[in-house]
């Protein structure tokens, strides 16, 4: 196996610079797709803005809709455990009648704290709506 001496790569000058070549897109002159912004297509009340004005909808009427039966669940089944268990309700602590206890102080405390919850999770849903808007 003989090898070659490796032939040297000259390069030739040439006499004249080499013409410049623009190289552009074909379509330059179509049209540029606009940003259209969340916010515009809801002052707009186009179909995409009642789209995301209805998940927000969507989301606090499930927040609202778990809030209640919460209250619902807790307070709705005092009366029933009540009648279901009569001893409960002739029971006293401090001269007052335990049915009362709970649907006065432990229904208020009950009410107030799923209304901090709500207006929380409320607050966060929009907070996150509003932010949709903004990156858009």
């Amino acid at each position: 196996m003989t090898r070659e001496p490796a032939q040297r790569h000259t390069a030739a000058r040439p006499t004249e610079p080499p013409t410049r070549v623009t190289v552009t897109s074909p379509r330059t002159r179509a049209a540029r797709a606009r940003r259209v912004s969340i916010a515009s297509e809801i002052d707009a009340q186009s179909r995409l803005g009642e789209v995301y004005v209805d998940s927000l909808m969507r989301s606090q009427l499930r927040l609202a809709l778990a809030v209640v039966a919460a209250l619902v669940l807790t307070l709705g089944l005092v009366p029933i455990v009540l009648h279901l268990v009569p001893a409960w309700g002739r029971v006293v602590v401090l001269g007052i009648p335990v049915p009362w206890v709970i649907l006065t102080i432990v229904a208020f405390v009950e009410i107030v704290a799923l209304g901090v919850f709500y207006v929380r999770r409320a607050e966060r849903n929009e907070a996150a709506f509003s932010d949709l808007l903004d990156t858009r």
